[in-house]
């Protein structure tokens, strides 16, 4: 397969030659792209020679049909360049003559990664099915510590096998749930919880990535839908439940939502007033989704239900659900700890098989839902 490799100005640029070893390595035609920029940091002739380039090459070469567009590390700046159609060097002249899939790998600094206008021109991108990938979260060059590191070559390179093959999990039917539930008590109240819904939306992405059909029932998200899966609306327990078991031609459920344990019995119509009086609820159970799932699958289907739990005792909880829910595998969470989990792009957890128990070390969600979907796919 032939590959363009753009490479921006940036520290970073120093990993897009590990990222060009990997390329090769795995048998693509690297052309490599290199901005005026990122020469400030790695010559253009190191990336000739670890993409084994000819010294005669075409000097439209970047203007050629090529089966993939990687951008890796991508500033700011060239990021805007995108979204707005600009074309003032070969990297951004491919862009637009280039048909196919795109995958960019943002790097920079924290606060320009987060500006209104940076995640604007993402978002823009995403909307036409360009592949984001990162950025991490971490230290950078100058010292800061936020989101904005270029995520690691070796994740790169995988997204990019991805998109060029079939996929592992290609005629897989996959259905995610995602985010928190909210159980109303009135009109404008309601029994909610801290889940932003990331760790479902990256399932959601990396089974899309490996070929599956891919549904997303969606609570409340507190970041974008993923563009190019159907989504589903689902804001209630009773919702998504419903939804659950009127997709039953499934062939791995992954349950990341979380869902309330409890509603209030009776729901106000309109808004309680507030007084002076103390105020007590009456909650009831809702229906369990994974244990609902659990008695109804039949052979072939793979059920992952998801914990979050205290520490060793709560581990111990999570190994009681294989059989307790019937389900193939359990995601154990810590929620003990404030760095990972709810409020962060960031897990650690450990999967819970019958055979084996896989810890996976604190990583990004996006790395947290390909390590869950490899042990999806050794079950299947």
């Amino acid at each position: 397969m032939k590959v363009l490799l753009g490479v921006t100005g940036g520290i970073a640029a120093y990993k897009a030659c590990d990222l060009t070893r990997l390329l090769v390595r795995a048998g693509h035609d690297v052309v490599p792209l290199v901005t005026p920029g990122a020469e400030r940091f790695v010559g253009a002739e190191t990336f000739r020679a670890l993409a084994r380039r000819p010294a005669d090459d075409d000097v439209y070469l970047h203007l050629t049909r090529a089966d993939l567009l990687v951008i890796a590390p991508c500033t700011a700046n060239t990021l805007a360049k995108l979204a707005h159609g600009l074309a003032d060097n070969v990297l951004t002249e491919a862009a637009l003559a280039h048909r196919g899939p795109v995958v960019v790998a943002p790097a920079m600094n924290p606060r320009m990664w987060s500006h209104p206008a940076t995640r604007g021109n993402a978002e823009t991108l995403r909307a036409r099915g360009v592949e984001l990938v990162g950025p991490d979260e971490g230290e950078t060059a100058e010292g800061e510590w936020g989101v904005g590191r270029m995520a690691e070559p070796v994740d790169i390179a995988a997204r990019v096998e991805a998109l060029l093959g079939p996929g592992s999990l290609a005629g897989r039917r996959v259905l995610v749930t995602a985010g928190g539930t909210r159980e109303p008590v009135d009109a404008v109240r309601f029994l909610g919880n801290r889940s932003s819904g990331r760790m479902g939306v990256a399932l959601a992405e990396e089974a899309r990535r490996r070929g599956a059909e891919v549904v997303l029932l969606a609570a409340h998200l507190a970041v974008p839908t993923p563009t190019g899966i159907e989504t589903i609306p689902t804001p209630t327990a009773e919702a998504m439940l419903d939804a659950v078991l009127a997709l039953p031609d499934f062939d791995v459920a992954l349950l990341a939502a979380a869902v309330a344990d409890y509603r209030p019995a009776t729901a106000i119509s309109g808004k309680r007033r507030k007084d002076d009086g103390a105020w007590a609820l009456e909650l009831e159970p809702t229906v369990d989704i994974a244990r609902s799932l659990g008695a109804q699958k039949t052979a072939g289907q793979i059920v992952v239900a998801f914990g979050a739990e205290l520490g060793a005792d709560g581990l111990a909880r999570k190994r009681r659900m294989l059989d307790e829910k019937n389900v193939d595998l359990v995601v154990f969470n810590d929620v003990g700890r404030t760095d990972i989990g709810f409020d962060s792009t960031q897990n650690e957890v450990v999967i819970v098989g019958r055979d084996e128990e896989v810890p996976v070390a604190k990583a990004t969600k996006s790395t947290i839902a390909a390590a869950i979907l490899d042990q999806v796919e050794r079950l299947l």
